[in-house]
């Protein structure tokens, strides 16, 4: 396996094939479930936007109670548990033939994803040193992406097969690939446990510290805004090329592959420029400005052109929406860590995390409106959006750190033991 996919032996690895084994079900898994759930389940495609949007935004709400128990219960054995509720929850997804059981089955879905995030998180930051984690993730992120490939080709022979038992074997090979990262999370050893301070007195214990942290809020929110990005060459673009342009179908198939490609081969490279708070900022920064540039020049693609020209402002275009997506996804990565108090990182992760699920919930309907409905000029008011998000980051990370304290937080630590 190619090492931009699978980094050095030791947890890192462990962590990443256990990410390329869940992300080859998922990849099958996205390319066929819509039409498992309008053809086999019998659902409208209202019904269908309607349950995921309600799914979607209790994924949100539970990522941080389920971060803040892997740090109480150590984020190895949770990450365990939910890998195996979603392996669980995507099976139920076999069973249900009306509107309510498949709202509950998505909802429990969304739910154990957002916290199996949170605890793998909260995982990796335990095993993998701090100015390492970064580099890790560029890989898992590489190893995702491949694993979506693979998966979505998979994905697309059931869909050529066309039949109930097709859909059902994808889903069932979903569910077997979530119960294969179970196992192979199950092998890492258990990170030392940091113990944050008790609160003083007899009372209670607080809500999760994260939900009263507004520094961390603001930096969670506006990389929120940035991750936009995730609807855009899925759902927008897609919709944009066949409602405003002349190119052709395939266009988008061609701007998927690149997409997925560029991210497969350049995340680590472009991760490797992130050490520290100062570069994180400086290279989310920038993802701003790639990003706005890439929606003025999609903006241009509703002129009149001949097909070559028309097709090489499109490449252009998805070429720096890639680029910075990448920018911003390294950044944000070491933001996200490098602000949340020891101790703590489950439930600031799955805080920091919730920003994918919401989204999955809000982006397709914001993005369209923006897009499909006002044409160019709502592409620049996207473009906008990334870049003031982007340039606002600087001045929120550093009032977040503003009220970190300048040594570790005092903490009991548990030797690590393996399996």
């Amino acid at each position: 396996m190619p090492e931009r996919w699978i980094p050095a032996a030791g947890p890192a690895r462990g962590l990443a094939v256990a990410q390329l084994v869940n992300s080859l079900g998922d990849g099958a898994y996205y390319v066929c479930s819509a039409l498992y759930f309008s053809q086999v389940v019998g659902l409208s495609a209202a019904q269908i936007g309607l349950g995921l949007t309600v799914a979607w935004g209790v994924g949100a709400v539970a990522g941080v109670p389920l971060g803040n128990l892997a740090d109480r219960r150590g984020p190895r054995g949770t990450a365990v548990a939910l890998a195996l509720a979603t392996a669980v929850c995507v099976a139920a997804f076999l069973t249900v033939r009306s509107f309510l059981p498949f709202v509950l089955a998505a909802c429990a879905y969304a739910t154990a994803q957002c916290g199996l995030a949170a605890a793998r998180q909260s995982l990796l930051a335990g095993l993998v040193g701090r100015g390492e984690r970064t580099g890790v993730l560029a890989h898992l992120q590489s190893a995702l992406n491949a694993g979506l490939a693979l998966g979505a080709a998979l994905g697309g022979l059931a869909l050529h097969i066309g039949t109930a038992g097709a859909y059902l074997t994808v889903l069932a090979f979903d569910a077997a690939a979530f119960a294969g990262c179970a196992l192979l999370l199950a092998r890492l050893p258990e990170p030392g446990r940091v113990t944050a301070p008790a609160p003083e007195g007899d009372g209670p214990a607080p809500a999760p510290s994260v939900l009263r942290d507004g520094p961390y809020a603001l930096v969670a929110a506006l990389n929120m805004v940035l991750l936009l990005r995730m609807p855009l060459i899925s759902v927008a673009v897609p919709l944009w090329i066949a409602e405003h342009t002349t190119a052709p179908g395939w266009s988008v198939s061609a701007l998927l592959v690149l997409n997925t490609g560029a991210v497969m081969l350049f995340q680590v490279r472009t991760a490797a420029a992130v050490r520290d708070l100062p570069s994180a900022v400086r290279t989310v920064r920038s993802g701003g400005v790639l990003m706005l540039v890439s929606c003025a020049v999609f903006a241009g693609s509703a002129l009149d052109a001949p097909l070559w020209a028309l097709f090489a402002v499109l490449l252009v275009a998805a070429g720096l929406q890639v680029w910075g997506e990448m920018r911003q996804s390294a950044g944000a990565w070491q933001i996200g860590f490098d602000l949340a108090p020891a101790g703590r990182q489950g439930q600031y992760q799955g805080f920091f995390g919730a920003g994918v699920p919401v989204a999955r919930m809000l982006g397709p309907l914001l993005l369209t409106t923006l897009i499909v409905t006002w044409g160019p000029p709502g592409w620049l008011v996207l473009g906008a959006l990334f870049l003031g998000a982007g340039a606002a980051m600087g001045p929120a990370v550093r009032w977040a750190e503003r009220g970190r304290p300048t040594a570790p937080v005092a903490a009991s630590v548990r030797p690590s033991r393996q399996p």
